[in-house]
């Protein structure tokens, strides 16, 4: 039976940046302390207005070096095409099953782009199928659960469950946000998009401060849960 690299936390995006956007802080905090974090995007983001998928494949890798992963995977599923196909949903488990993480973060199941909507159903999906041992894949990895999967903001705000202080590391955030020069750089002369609009950097600040102001600190990100967290008591 093999066994691959574990990971303490993996998180899955449909497009590189996804990730950095709503959870980078929480990535590069855990690696500051010592955990091992990883990064699956789902596609190459192949349909962006602005960049090539080469620049963007490029600047994935600045951003993964600069939040210190230990793995950056993109499976290469179609931008746009991510319908839940078993094969789709397969090689998500492989993913699981190699890295065996104790937590899995996703985007949060509502937000204008449909692709995050569509890879937060099918992490679920391959976090619940990644656990069942019949269930069969490509290579000989053994069936693996997860711990607890929290659900990350990209587009928008909702109701966080889970603050994390993540002061300390928020410029590290901003640079892994900011390696995406193609997407977020305005004065590059590129197609306006949302993402390049001056208000989405603003947006992500202020809502990260927003964050951190409910936790009494600077910057926060907030995370929803989808099963209650187990404790032995309160204090």
């Amino acid at each position: 039976m093999t066994v691959g690299q574990r990971v303490d936390i993996l998180a899955f995006g449909a497009h590189p940046d996804d990730v950095e956007i709503g959870a980078g802080g929480i990535l590069a905090k855990h690696q500051t302390q010592g955990f091992s974090v990883a990064i699956c995007d789902l596609t190459a983001a192949e349909l962006s207005s602005n960049g090539t998928v080469e620049l963007r494949r490029q600047e994935a890798e600045k951003a993964a070096a600069v939040l210190g992963l230990t793995e950056r995977v993109n499976l290469g599923f179609p931008d746009r095409g991510l319908k839940g196909t078993d094969e789709q949903i397969r090689r998500m488990i492989e993913v699981i099953r190699r890295l065996r993480p104790r937590i899995v973060l996703a985007p949060y199941s509502e937000d204008r782009h449909p692709d995050h909507v569509a890879c937060s159903r099918m992490v679920k999906e391959a976090v619940f199928d990644a656990g069942i041992r019949n269930r069969k894949v490509d290579g000989d990895w053994p069936a693996h659960r997860v711990e607890q999967v929290f659900h990350y903001f990209i587009n928008d705000v909702g109701p966080a469950d889970v603050i994390v202080d993540i002061t300390d590391v928020y410029e590290r955030k901003m640079e892994a946000i900011l390696a995406y020069a193609s997407q977020f750089d305005r004065s590059r002369g590129e197609v306006d998009t949302p993402l390049n609009h001056p208000s989405y950097l603003a947006m992500i600040r202020g809502r990260d401060q927003l964050w951190g102001h409910q936790i009494r600190a600077l910057y926060g990100e907030g995370l929803a849960k989808t099963r209650p967290l187990a404790m032995d008591r309160l204090l």
